[in-house]
């Protein structure tokens, strides 16, 4: 049994105090399908070799992640930092940027390892789009990587039907992350703006899901523009719903916050390096028990364990929340779906531009009534804005008026920081003008009879290098 205080601690050294330093840096994983346009599986010995190409190409990257078949599924360049990494499947493919102080340095390289991935893939009628779930999803073989994490992740996820006696439903899609993907920034926050940014920035989730939503499960549920929010709401990261979604509390300073981690679930660790699935629970009730019975991956099988509580075991804490706090002192901004790739930056240009404008974004959210203050959460507020129609209570040229006023002030941060970035907000106000996103827009083009295959092409089309 391990001491609260001796936990409370260890949480603050993991996730609050590197916030001590002072430090601007951006961070940028992007996670794109991968479409095989003859519509069967993504043919995955394809996809090594195109992984083999991409190594002999960029000599300076190296081998990072190997699976138990002997295939890479991690590509790192030690000089930048810039991993090239298939993400749950290798229906997947994410290109996780290294961190940098300007978008353009970033933006440069995506757009060259871009380029060159997705013309290989077009040489065997696969492509890349830029779309939060993969369009071909019915034709892929939902296989996780052959990893300890990817294999104890989606062990996880197949869990569902073991838990019984919860207030929440579950979807029946343990295997979404191998053909959903997001656009997630890291920037980084000191400790004096921490509050404020997650309290603000929490409350901004209602004009995101208006500005980014693009993830439509075709065929299914097209009344949903960001399905993402619903496939990790109804799973088993969703088991203590304070592990997924929005923070719902204002808080008042760091202890606040602390107390809001030590209320998250744990649900695996790691022993001898290989992975231990445990049924989701308070990491509190983890620490206060002499041995936690678990699951671990051996030679194709499952077999039972008892596992030791370690104060170490801090590390294997898993939230995956819109806003996370990270053990680099970043937040990490992860409710975004991918975005059509000539757009790819206009996310972490968003959320750059109005980090250093807490005060000003925070008296726009204060004193509104056209979106806020109408008796509705703003949990409550991205649910209901990712539904095709607006409830009456909402005007539309109202909310664009309010989006458009919190992008400007988002170009204004960006503009402060004197460098052209605001650039890369263009396509957000065409989306203001149009009154439209990504999601929508697919809808709307496959109304009016557009082909699939054209809005996959035109989705994943790199056509603006800003």
């Amino acid at each position: 049994m391990i001491g609260k205080e001796l936990i409370r601690n260890k949480l603050y050294n993991e996730f609050i105090k590197p916030t001590n330093q002072k430090k601007n840096f951006i961070g940028i994983e992007i996670e794109i399908p991968i479409v095989n346009l003859d519509k069967k599986a993504v043919d995955f010995n394809i996809v090594h070799k195109i992984t083999e190409k991409f190594k002999n190409q960029y000599s300076d990257f190296k081998s990072d992640g190997i699976d138990y078949d002997g295939n890479i599924f991690s590509l790192k360049n030690p000089e930048t930092d810039d991993i090239v990494c298939y993400d749950c499947s290798y229906n997947n493919i994410e290109f996780a940027m290294g961190k940098e102080k300007d978008l353009f340095t970033i933006n440069e390289r995506f757009c060259d390892y871009y380029s060159f991935v997705k013309e290989s893939f077009e040489q065997y009628n696969h492509t890349l789009t830029g779309m939060g779930i993969n369009p071909y999803r019915q034709y892929n073989l939902n296989q996780p990587i052959p990893s300890e994490r990817y294999l104890m992740l989606y062990h996880h996820l197949k869990s569902f039907k073991n838990y019984q006696n919860l207030p929440m439903r579950f979807h029946n899609y343990p295997e979404y992350g191998m053909f959903s993907s997001a656009s997630q920034v890291q920037l980084d926050v000191h400790k004096d703006n921490l509050i404020q940014t997650i309290n603000v920035f929490s409350k901004l989730e209602p004009i995101k899901a208006l500005l980014f939503s693009n993830s439509v499960l075709l065929g299914e549920d097209n009344d949903l523009t960001c399905f993402r929010d619903i496939l990790w709401e109804y799973s088993t990261h969703g088991v203590n719903p304070h592990n997924i979604g929005m923070y719902n509390v204002d808080f008042k300073d760091i202890s606040e916050l602390q107390s809001y981690l030590e209320s998250l679930n744990m649900y695996c660790v790691m022993r001898d390096g290989a992975y231990i699935n445990f049924p989701s629970m308070n990491l509190l009730e983890y620490f206060q028990k002499d041995y936690v019975r678990g699951e671990i991956y051996c030679k194709g099988n499952y077999r039972e364990i008892d596992v030791k509580p370690m104060l170490s075991d801090i590390k294997y804490l898993r939230p995956f929340k819109f806003i996370n706090l990270t053990f680099r002192g970043t937040v990490e901004f992860r409710s975004v779906c991918t975005q059509p790739i000539k757009d790819s930056m206009c996310v972490a240009a968003f959320h750059l531009g109005l980090k250093d404008k807490l005060d000003d974004l925070e008296e726009i959210i204060t004193t509104d009534d056209v979106l806020y203050h109408q008796g509705y959460t703003a949990t409550e507020l991205r649910k209901i804005l990712i539904h095709d129609e607006l409830p009456s209570f909402l005007n539309q040229k109202d909310l664009c008026n309010l989006t458009k006023e919190i992008v400007d002030l988002a170009s204004l941060g960006l503009q402060e920081r004197g460098i052209g970035e605001e650039t890369f907000l263009n396509p957000l106000y065409a989306r203001i003008k149009n009154h439209a996103n990504p999601a929508s827009e697919i809808k709307k083009l496959i109304s009016k009879g557009v082909n699939l295959e054209k809005i996959i092409r035109d989705y994943g089309n790199l056509d603006m290098v800003v």
